[in-house]
């Protein structure tokens, strides 16, 4: 259970005074002074435009910025009734204990719902609040995931592991399952709340699959909204991605572990439920150095083969090797293969003390082989646009890992039968 409250005490007694809210919109920000303001201003326009009826509450949740993020916030001028308070939560920095803190003030004002978005969007819209809250409000939902349209060089956490994964392991189609801006209810964000993970890599940036995994496995009502492009402070994944992938993909594997008995009676899966109009936009585009994320792997390979000499099955672990022998221009990573070095660290994470590892240790061995991943895939896309990439490669990507998963329960019952449960 949780133990002390993420919300200072100036910050409770504020919420306090305002008693009660019907929709609560929380903003984590760590030195975002240049966007949050805007956001600000657009979520206010969104609640008094489409819930002229409910009580809004803004709720800024900053984790210590050192510029002027929450005077911005404090500052931006709202239209009754929106009413907001900023804070330095308090807890492990991160994205995860921002959340946990707007959770708290959620629960504390009685909020039907409560919905977040990023701090640095420069595509929101007041209709993303009604897309937002409304299939709460208004339909039942618990959980509202963001279905956006991304450049094929953003999200690719999501695309290379966190979709296909989450899609193969519990059978819900749910495009973005790290996505950041989502909508909860009351009975999930308490679901939340009573959770004893956050002094792990949940309260990081293991939030947001923690999210999506809990709501898909223990009956809440899903959908996805569509929201059109989403334009935010995007960063080369071959400089920037190293500890969210860490934090996202051991948060992902040791969901794997609580959930073990309902994924492994899942087969194939089921479109998820979408809310919103499609918009045929082309995002803006994100740069990627393919070069670096090739050398990544290569070291990887260098640093880390007795590692993956442990972890991956012996046909896997040279068909690796193979790779490292290409040169930047005919590099490449096959798709079925990429499935079977996720599922053989998987299942290795499942037993690492068995086989002699560290369970941190299986994570980040396997990063390395996502920059390769990802390299290949930039590599694959370079003549395509948005849909087509989303086409031929998220999806096939997808339906590979769904047809790969007797591979994956093979593995997992194989360590079981070598080394008898940990």
């Amino acid at each position: 259970m949780c133990m002390e409250s993420a919300i200072p005490d100036d910050a409770r007694r504020q919420l306090d005074q305002i008693c009660l809210a019907d929709v609560v919109v929380g903003i984590p920000s760590f030195n975002n002074g240049d966007t949050i303001g805007h956001v600000v201003r657009t979520v206010a326009e969104g609640v008094v435009k489409h819930f002229p009826d409910l009580r809004p509450v803004i709720v800024n949740s900053d984790g210590g910025s050192s510029d002027d993020t929450r005077h911005v916030v404090l500052e931006t001028e709202v239209p009754s009734p929106v009413e907001k308070v900023s804070f330095a939560y308090q807890g492990i920095p991160g994205k995860g204990s921002a959340l946990r803190a707007v959770f708290e003030a959620a629960n504390r004002l009685g909020a039907q719902a409560c919905i977040v978005v990023d701090s640095d969007l420069r595509s929101i819209t007041p209709e993303w609040i009604e897309l937002l809250a409304a299939p709460i409000v208004n339909e039942g939902y618990d959980f509202v995931a963001p279905l956006y349209l991304r450049h094929k060089h953003d999200g690719t956490i999501t695309n290379n592991i966190a979709y296909p994964v989450t899609r193969a392991l519990y059978g819900q189609r749910i495009r973005q399952p790290i996505g950041g801006d989502f909508g909860v209810s009351t009975e999930l964000s308490a679901r939340y709340l009573a959770s004893d993970v956050w002094h792990s890599d949940v309260a990081r940036f293991g939030i947001d699959i923690f999210m999506t995994t809990v709501a898909i496995n223990e009956g809440f009502n899903i959908c996805q909204s569509r929201l059109g492009a989403k334009i935010h402070d995007v960063k080369d994944p071959a400089a920037t991605l190293g500890p969210m992938f860490v934090q996202v993909v051991g948060t992902l594997f040791a969901l794997m572990e609580t959930y073990a008995a309902r994924w492994q009676a899942i087969e194939g899966s089921q479109p998820t439920p979408v809310y919103g109009k499609l918009e045929a936009i082309e995002p803006e585009p994100v740069a990627v150095t393919l070069r670096a994320m090739v050398d990544k792997f290569r070291a990887g390979a260098q640093r880390l083969y007795p590692l993956w000499g442990r972890v991956l099955a012996p046909e896997v672990f040279d068909e690796v090797m193979n790779l490292i022998k290409l040169g930047y221009d005919e590099f490449f990573f096959p798709i079925d293969l990429w499935a079977r070095v996720v599922y053989d660290f998987a299942a290795s994470y499942h037993h690492a003390r068995s086989l002699g590892v560290e369970r941190n240790e299986v994570v980040e061995g396997l990063s390395p082989l996502y920059y390769g991943r990802t390299a290949a895939m930039v590599a694959d896309a370079r003549d395509m646009n948005t849909l087509q990439f989303e086409q031929s490669i998220v999806e096939s990507q997808a339906q590979t890992f769904e047809a790969r998963k007797p591979y994956l329960l093979e593995r997992w019952q194989e360590v079981d039968q070598c080394f008898g449960g940990q």
